[in-house]
């Protein structure tokens, strides 16, 4: 372990960091080795961070900018952010980064001998998100998942050494789908920013429009339309659910939860009856550790 490790967070990382608390699916949970759980959490923090300039929602005081060298008048600009923030990203691989976030990630970025190419697709979605507000075919979401959500899965086989092609493979699947339920949670904060994460196209077909998205409460069509939408996330998650029988020991058990963060969340929607725009529907633990214990039963019979 290398001092690098041991930057400590200030306090708008920390805030950051604590943010993993309120995620569908635990991001590094106690059973697995130390070492795993620092690098997980040294990826979430990316992650985690670049999200967060790209929604405009970063700790109040300005250290993130500072840590960037981005001047104050322009901490709001959130695509000279980005710029700034992929600027000590290239940091981590030939120097020192500015940011204490990516600080820590450097450590594991070495011993796992990560690449830039997911962590650029993580920025490259979010410089997205200020460009593109609406997405007119399910192609086109899938195409934005790519980046905004599929590097994750892939760092993480990274960090645990398990890469390989059909892995990939599952693992995009399952990363889709958690993205997926993530929009369909967040319909009415997402609207609120001016974005809709429902391809057009499938609004047309459902008659739902965008007053629709606006109400408090979501009528038949609305309701028909997130049914859909969730049936897709849930069958992406079930043709990813090898990926969690290909692996053993720990790690089994970290791709389980992931996997079942997405299903009992799936769950949750179904059970508010597909009616998302009151609140987000979340998960209860007890409905978490039931979707674990199916996961683990199907990956071991298809395993």
């Amino acid at each position: 372990m290398t001092g690098t490790r041991q930057v400590r967070p200030d306090a708008s990382s920390r805030t950051t960091l604590d943010k993993a608390a309120h995620e569908n699916f635990p991001v590094a949970p106690f059973f697995l080795p130390r070492a795993w759980r620092d690098d997980l959490m040294a990826v979430y923090g990316y992650a985690r961070l670049v999200d967060d300039i790209g929604d405009g929602d970063l700790a109040p005081g300005g250290a993130d900018a500072r840590h960037l060298g981005v001047a104050p008048e322009r901490a709001e600009d959130r695509l000279a952010m980005l710029d700034a923030f992929e600027a000590d990203l290239a940091r981590v691989f030939d120097s020192s980064p500015r940011h204490p976030l990516l600080r820590a990630l450097q450590p594991t970025v070495r011993r796992c001998g990560l690449t830039p190419e997911p962590f650029l697709g993580l920025i490259e979605a979010n410089r997205q998100d200020q460009l593109v507000r609406r997405y007119e075919t399910y192609d086109e979401l899938l195409a934005y998942c790519e980046l905004s959500a599929n590097p994750v899965g892939r760092l993480v086989l990274g960090i645990t050494g398990t890469t390989t092609p059909e892995r990939l493979r599952r693992s995009d699947a399952i990363c889709t789908a958690l993205q997926i339920v993530e929009h369909l949670q967040d319909v009415a904060e997402d609207l609120g920013r001016d974005r809709i994460y429902l391809p057009a196209e499938d609004m047309k077909a459902f008659h739902v429009t965008e007053d629709d998205l606006a109400r408090p409460t979501g009528g038949a069509s609305v309701r028909a339309l997130i049914a859909f939408e969730a049936q897709r996330a849930r069958e992406l998650l079930h043709d990813g659910t090898p990926l969690v029988g290909s692996v053993h020991g720990r790690l089994r058990l970290l791709l389980a939860g992931f996997t079942a963060g997405g299903l009992a969340a799936l769950d949750a929607i179904a059970a508010a009856g597909f009616d998302v725009l009151p609140a987000p529907p979340k998960p209860t633990k007890p409905s978490l550790m039931r979707e674990a214990g199916a996961v683990l039963l199907r990956a071991r019979r298809e395993g």
